[in-house]
């Protein structure tokens, strides 16, 4: 397995290095399902964090060709938000531990999770 996860970093920064449009997913199912925010910190390891939250947002709308609609703030997009508790810019690991550091959760303009309130 440490083989394997060296080769898919390396791979990873090949690919990022060479400007590859990399968008954030994985296929993490069943039991290991709450594992699959760890993505955030294996691509910490050769992507800045700016990086790896717009492939998660901007890199996938334009992947998906749904640029406006979902990824950005603004009139007639989704409405699909996070509120995170801090800055993921500084310290990604807020986008782990299953929505630990996730105050509001909204999709299609609709609350599923609101701390705040």
């Amino acid at each position: 397995m440490k083989g394997l996860h060296e080769q898919a970093l390396a791979a990873l920064e090949a690919a990022h290095q060479k400007g590859a449009q990399i968008a954030f997913g994985t296929d993490l199912i069943g039991p290991m399902h709450c594992h699959q925010s760890l993505e955030f910190s294996l691509r910490r390891q050769v992507q800045k964090p700016v990086d790896i939250i717009q492939s998660a947002t901007i890199r996938c709308a334009r992947l998906f060709n749904l640029t406006g609609q979902i990824g950005v703030i603004a009139p007639g997009a989704y409405a699909d938000l996070l509120v995170i508790d801090g800055n993921p810019l500084a310290d990604l690991g807020l986008l782990q531990d299953q929505g630990r550091h996730i105050s509001v959760i909204m999709k299609e303009g609709k609350f599923f999770k609101n701390r705040l309130m």
